[in-house]
């Protein structure tokens, strides 16, 4: 009985069973690819809970210990967490992220994005969970594990997921495609940081600050929108173009007329150019969101 279970979900998760049926209406698929990227993309919001978890022992103030070390943060239950040790969370989200799409990339093309989403929103929406246990017993260390390693192996699915989906339902409009998965995920922080915000101030107490209630709730909002976008999932059939759409036979100057295998593309000094200023993009930028919540309400006065 369990081995039939466990096959029929298999099944159900296979790319073969998310292969469109001739007539399906493509415009059904971003509202899905949107419904992930909108909950991953509170990965941006995070800079919310900084302020709040700096103080999460004092309640009001601060238990500052002057002497503690990055090391000692991770375990300590009588000193509170300075931004600075928290913020590694969000550094950890996005190098796992990276990591995540570079490893399991192929994987997610073999797969199919259903059984990708369903996979990330385990392990998003999981990491949620765990860290909220180690905001609610004060260990650093499982936040960091939790929303940053576990939680970023879901932001690198369920980030690709989508914008590989898009891509081959919209080859006429590539451009579109990609702008409405990324839309999401830059969204994701404007609905989700003022959630969080509000979620925060309607558990606080005179013995906590809301922030682990917070995580449970959001994991639990999050996980329902995750598994829906990606049972909702669909790819087109093999050599499935949009009606009256024919493929460009010239390339364009912009487009090289060499490929490269992906396997051997780090060995092109190509790679490392745009793979540089894309680091140094992304760092400064980064750099700046995650700390964005304390440094509005500390340098300018913001409320959020």
């Amino acid at each position: 009985m369990t081995n039939t279970i466990d096959t029929g979900a298999t099944e159900f998760l296979s790319r073969a069973r998310t292969v469109a049926a001739p007539g399906f209406n493509r415009w059904l698929v971003p509202p899905c690819a949107l419904a992930i990227h909108l909950c991953i993309g509170m990965a941006y919001g995070f800079s919310v809970f900084w302020l709040p978890l700096s103080r999460a022992i004092g309640i009001t103030d601060p238990v500052a210990c002057p002497n503690l070390t990055l090391l000692g943060a991770l375990t300590t239950t009588t000193c509170d967490w300075r931004v600075s040790d928290l913020v590694w969370t969000y550094t950890l989200f996005f190098v796992v992220l990276g990591a995540a799409a570079a490893i399991w990339g192929g994987w997610l093309e073999r797969a199919g994005p259903r059984k990708a989403g369903v996979v990330a929103a385990f392990c998003w929406c999981g990491g949620m969970g765990i860290a909220a246990i180690g905001i609610a017993t004060h260990q650093l260390w499982l936040i960091w594990l939790g929303s940053g390693v576990i939680g970023g192996i879901g932001l690198g699915l369920g980030y690709i997921s989508p914008v590989s989906t898009l891509i081959k339902w919209f080859p006429d409009r590539r451009g579109m495609a990609t702008g409405m998965a990324i839309m999401g995920f830059g969204g994701g922080a404007m609905i989700g940081g003022p959630l969080a915000d509000l979620l925060m101030k309607h558990f606080a107490s005179p013995t906590g600050v809301g922030v682990w209630q917070t995580f449970l709730v959001l994991a639990c909002i999050y996980f329902v929108f995750m598994m829906a976008g990606a049972i909702g999932y669909r790819v087109p059939a093999e050599g499935w173009a949009p009606a009256g759409w024919i493929a460009p036979t010239s390339a364009k100057a912009s487009i090289s007329r060499f490929n490269v295998a992906l396997s051997d593309a780090h060995r092109t000094p190509q790679f490392w150019l745009v793979w540089l200023v894309l680091f140094f993009n992304v760092s400064a930028s980064i750099g700046i969101i995650g700390i964005a919540s304390p440094m509005l309400q500390e340098l300018f006065g913001g409320r959020l």
